[in-house]
């Protein structure tokens, strides 16, 4: 999670699969725009049922057309092929018919309603994971590896299009590769990731610029939970808070993920969304709506064992500051990955402009580019080197930096928290992670800004050092700060 009030982002333009090439069918990464005035900008809506996917499209689309934006929906691979006849009798021989009982759903310890008997024959994405998890479920693993072949390839075509646009182009994928991870088993998806030489970062991290979670009714909206509207839900209560636990984890990794909680009414909730792609794009919405998501971040005293997190995934983070061409101008590289697997990012942040606290405007870019970028480096700055830890709890997206060396020595041992959220006091205080030591909020204090620590030089002497503005400090997106949230006994 970089240090930005306001995200501007340029995307790369995609290479489609050459026509009949699905035996070496490879995801669509996104390469540089040919001009500054043109975004593809592509989304992902994901959440358990009953989330409002629906609706945040159909907002998304209107909002972003009043601006004169080209909008592409793709519409839900799974939905589109089971919709077609498919039958899990047709997959699994040796399965028997489904029955209107309950059953456990994988390891989950209490029981949740099976279809009814209308539904006996229906193709639920869900109950095709199932069967492909079963030791007899080949042809229905088959089916679903061949599912998320053709989502690559639908994502593709839109992709295309969104390139040949003439206009700003959004794109909204109704739920995205990553999210068949949440409905089939580690070993299975493992398998099928091998098979088909994709990696987590390229399928995770290139391939979307940003990830929207609208949290189930079923999580903290109880009352508006709903199973009436759809022709293939009959999840309960408790089963669908898995299911959107399942599909949020699903993504946990991605460098702009964002949880659309229910902690507001839903209309609230719809503004949220929108709000929320309008600041990573750098839109100025002006008062069009309320501004409720800050930055936050937070001093951690120790790392605690990795026993005591809720399942997470680690990075390998390495920051370069460039030569810039202004002293209120600041460059930097970004390089991102696992298991040798990258992504890059070219951050510029520019001075305040219209009373907003900072813009920084993001450009993915390739590894030649990367490489060439790396020449203008500023001596003046350490690199920075992180293990970044993303994870999820109570409903909100955190990532961890982990300094380490080399580096200046007071950059020896730091732990920072980062998180955006719209809560304030105590509804903030009981989602914030109990098993971390949180020595204090640090948000807006110069001395935890990287620009500030990656400086070779001691700050009592150097002209380099960054202070931020009257307005900038405590505050983040032109939200004003609350007081620093008191956590541990502090």
């Amino acid at each position: 999670m970089e240090e930005e009030a306001a995200v501007a982002m340029d995307n790369n333009k995609s290479t489609s699969p050459k026509p009949n090439a699905m035996n070496s069918l490879k995801l669509t990464k996104m390469g540089s725009v040919s001009s500054k005035d043109k975004r593809v900008y592509k989304i992902v809506l994901t959440g358990g049922p009953c989330g409002g996917k629906t609706t945040g499209q159909s907002r998304l689309c209107t909002f972003f057309e009043n601006l004169g934006w080209k909008v592409f929906r793709v519409p839900e691979t799974a939905t589109v092929l089971l919709s077609g006849g498919v039958k899990f009798s047709d997959l699994t021989e040796k399965e028997d018919p489904p029955t209107p009982t309950t059953y456990v759903y994988k390891d989950l310890p209490f029981a949740a309603p099976e279809h009814s008997i209308i539904d006996l024959t229906a193709s639920c994405p869900r109950c095709l994971a199932k069967a492909a998890s079963k030791p007899n479920g080949s042809e229905a693993y088959k089916f679903q590896e061949n599912l998320i072949r053709t989502m690559v390839q639908i994502e593709n075509t839109y992709f295309e299009l969104g390139n040949s646009s003439t206009r700003n182009c959004l794109i909204i994928c109704d739920r995205g590769v990553m999210d068949a991870s949440a409905y089939i088993s580690k070993d299975k998806w493992e398998k099928m990731m091998a098979g088909n030489k994709w990696n987590p970062v390229e399928m995770r991290d290139n391939r979307y610029n940003q990830i929207l979670h609208l949290v189930s009714a079923a999580n903290g909206a109880e009352d508006f939970y709903s199973t009436e509207d759809h022709a293939c839900r009959s999840e309960g209560v408790e089963l669908a808070r898995e299911l959107d636990y399942k599909s949020a984890a699903a993504w946990v990794g991605h460098p702009y993920f964002d949880v659309i909680d229910n902690s507001t009414n839903f209309e609230t909730k719809m503004n949220r969304m929108i709000e929320s792609v309008c600041q990573k794009l750098g839109i100025d919405i002006g008062d069009r709506l309320q501004a409720t998501s800050r930055k936050l971040k937070y001093l951690i005293a120790t790392l605690p064992p990795d026993s005591e997190f809720p399942p997470f995934q680690d990075f390998d983070v390495v920051h370069h500051y460039l030569q810039s061409a202004g002293p209120k101008v600041q460059a930097r590289l970004r390089k991102r990955g696992q298991k040798n697997h990258w992504s890059y990012i070219h951050t510029q942040r520019r001075p305040n402009v219209h009373g907003q606290a900072r813009i920084e405007v993001k450009t993915q870019l390739t590894h030649r580019d990367y490489m060439n970028l790396l020449a203008q480096r500023d001596d003046a700055h350490f690199t920075i080197y992180k293990k970044r830890r993303c994870f999820l709890i109570n409903n909100q997206y955190f990532q961890l930096d982990i300094y380490r060396e080399p580096g200046h020595p007071r950059c020896k041992g730091l732990v920072l928290l980062e998180t955006y959220s719209s809560l304030t006091g105590e509804a903030l205080k009981n989602c914030m992670p109990k098993f971390l030591n949180i020595v204090k909020e640090v948000t807006g204090d110069p001395d935890y800004s990287m620009f500030n620590l990656s400086l070779k030089e001691d700050w009592s002497t150097t002209k380099k050092y960054c202070r931020p503005t009257s307005h900038a400090r405590g505050a983040t997106n032109g939200v004003t700060s609350t007081p620093p949230l008191v956590l541990n006994g502090q």
